[in-house]
């Protein structure tokens, strides 16, 4: 005879009835999600979850039992499993906008010692920003980049070539050019 169960499946709207049978049918999807979506109406129409556990090729109940109670905790968004161990996200979306901002704002040659972001100035600027991020490494700002759809090399600010501003003890700042740039570009 099986345990009580301490957090029963509550009853099933139609809606989310609706969506836990086309999940279950979806080739596309991704299968946890697709097996939690096959257990959980197989528990609806009153299996047990041992029984429900074998329907979807797990070994326990238990396992069952957590989805249900997620899924009473969350509705249908439970059904998409969460963070599965190993080490905690350090960096969550709060943290990615605040990269991607960075990243828009135009760079200040006085405060940020560049005219263009490059991988390194843009990590010492977050690094010494006050809302900023003090242990970013660059792989993480790359990779923060990469999943916003931005392309290094074809998104970054780039300063003219041929020309650069050369800071001299008797005239000060001056804006030096070299006269053989465009046959150095070809």
């Amino acid at each position: 005879m099986s345990r009580r169960r301490s957090d029963p499946l509550r009853p099933l709207t139609d809606t989310e009835r609706a969506e836990l049978l086309h999940l279950s049918r979806s080739r596309s999807a991704p299968a946890g999600q697709v097996a939690r979506a096959r257990a959980l109406l197989a528990v609806a129409d009153g299996h047990s979850y041992g029984a429900a556990a074998q329907l979807v090729g797990r070994h326990q109940g238990d396992t069952i039992a957590r989805w249900v109670s997620c899924f009473n905790r969350e509705g249908p968004a439970g059904v998409v499993p969460h963070h599965g161990g190993g080490p905690r996200v350090r960096y969550g979306d709060d943290q990615r906008q605040r990269i991607l901002a960075e990243f828009a704002r135009t760079p200040d040659r006085e405060r940020d010692g560049t005219a263009t972001w490059s991988l390194a100035t843009l990590r010492t600027a977050l690094c010494h920003a006050d809302d900023g991020l003090p242990g970013v490494s660059t792989f993480t700002l790359w990779r923060t980049l990469r999943d916003a759809g931005l392309s290094w090399q074809k998104d970054r600010t780039w300063c003219v070539t041929g020309v650069a501003v050369r800071r001299r003890k008797k005239d000060g700042v001056v804006s030096v050019t070299d006269p053989d740039a465009d046959a150095k570009k070809a």
